[in-house]
């Protein structure tokens, strides 16, 4: 039977981080991915001070952070165009220690993957779970190529993740929002803007700018579970906000309708038990998936990578295969489980509420909610940026690497 010291199930953001991190631990890791490559999927991603610490532990913040874009002032609108709150790069780098990173996910990809040895992560290899193991015996997977065993299992194969439900087929699993996401990258319009935030009612709308010159635009919206376009999302889009201020509408008009990524957003509002069983340990959306309201799914992934890898630490033999004799499994899976648990749990609990303050759609608590964002603005960007108070400002428990 083939033997791994460290299986990873997903390659996507938090799969790549927790293989950095245990690599750079002198595990050796296998990343098994179910998609037949790593072809640029998705749009943008937003990298807040929190995460770019985290990846300060594996050598790559500053690789991120030479890709931030945001220079200059912006904030929040009404869709008339009306600046409800205004912030500003430099207030937010004060309050956080370092600046708001937005980045296309694939580059995130790409330097994630050169930070791990040719190899290490295998397409086309969908994995499953068929014993999670224990301290006295190796975790079990099944995949095409026949079973495996592995000393730990990293279970980052996404909101619908199946490792979750073996490990917990009690819990209720993910939960349908009542809202839908799309998301696009497009060329710059011609005429400038400011980066923002518009709250309409029961919809959303945000237009960034990429270090590259594009633009990334995300949008939110109250609707039924599994509802498309009855034309395509473009369309769908035209007719949400496509009388909304500048750049929306240039931003639109720049779409290619083929390009529109939308996905209904799920998210795990009772929260697991554990983050663990036996030598199995779940990140990201497979532990917490939450409602991107806070801009932090992708962030608590990276945080949960580098706070496994902290707790597992470093491999007693690079060189030897199948399980780990001096890894206690119960008692650093354990360890892990404590650390994250508590606060993706208040993050997920204080994403839905924010959600639900910005899909609001009576016209009296619209006009509300405008106002009391407005007179908190009064007060200066210090008062908007609270809202990220114990967020942004964590720091990892290992300290950080030199670049990689």
């Amino acid at each position: 039977m083939e033997q791994h010291r460290a299986v990873v199930i997903g390659a996507g953001i938090g799969g790549l981080t927790a293989a950095v991190a245990l690599h750079r631990n002198g595990w050796q890791v296998t990343v098994l991915e179910r998609a037949a490559d790593l072809a640029p999927v998705g749009a943008g991603i937003g990298l807040a001070p929190n995460a770019q610490r985290a990846l300060d532990v594996i050598g790559l913040g500053d690789r991120v952070r030479d890709l931030a874009a945001w220079q200059g002032d912006g904030g929040m609108r009404a869709p008339d165009g009306r600046w409800l709150a205004r912030t500003n790069a430099k207030a937010a780098a004060a309050r956080f220690g370092g600046p708001l990173v937005l980045l296309h996910r694939a580059t995130l990809v790409d330097i994630l993957t050169s930070a791990l040895p040719d190899g290490a992560v295998r397409t086309g290899a969908a994995a499953t779970l068929a014993d999670p193991g224990d301290d006295h015996r190796p975790a079990r997977l099944t995949t095409p190529d026949g079973e495996i065993e592995a000393a730990l299992v990293v279970a980052a194969d996404g909101i619908r993740s199946a490792t979750r439900h073996t490990l917990f087929p009690e819990h209720p699993g993910t939960r349908y929002a009542g809202c839908t996401t799309w998301r696009v990258v497009v060329p710059a319009p011609e005429r400038p803007f400011a980066p923002h935030e518009t709250w309409g009612a029961g919809r959303l709308w945000g237009t960034q700018p990429l270090k590259d010159g594009r633009i990334y635009a995300y949008a939110m919206a109250a609707a039924p579970a599994d509802g498309r376009a009855p034309d395509d999302e473009k369309a769908e889009l035209l007719r949400l906000f496509g009388d909304w201020h500048h750049p929306v509408p240039e931003i639109l008009a720049a779409v290619d309708p083929a390009q529109v990524l939308r996905h209904d957003v799920h998210h795990l509002p009772d929260p697991l038990p554990a983050f663990h069983r036996g030598r199995v340990a779940l990140l990201g959306d497979a532990a917490h998936a939450m409602m991107p309201s806070l801009g932090q799914g992708g962030n608590q992934a990276i945080e949960d990578a580098v706070v496994l890898a902290h707790h597992i630490g470093p491999a007693a033999d690079a060189h030897r295969t199948g399980p780990v004799p001096d890894f206690v499994p119960g008692r650093a899976l354990a360890a892990y489980t404590a650390d994250r648990l508590p606060r993706t749990t208040a993050i997920v609990r204080k994403a839905a509420r924010t959600g639900a303050v910005t899909l609001l759609s009576a016209r009296p608590a619209v006009a509300l909610r405008s106002t009391l964002v407005s007179a908190v603005s009064l007060f200066g960007p210090g008062l908007v940026l609270r809202g990220f108070d114990g967020i942004a400002d964590w720091r990892p428990p290992s300290a950080p690497a030199r670049s990689a």
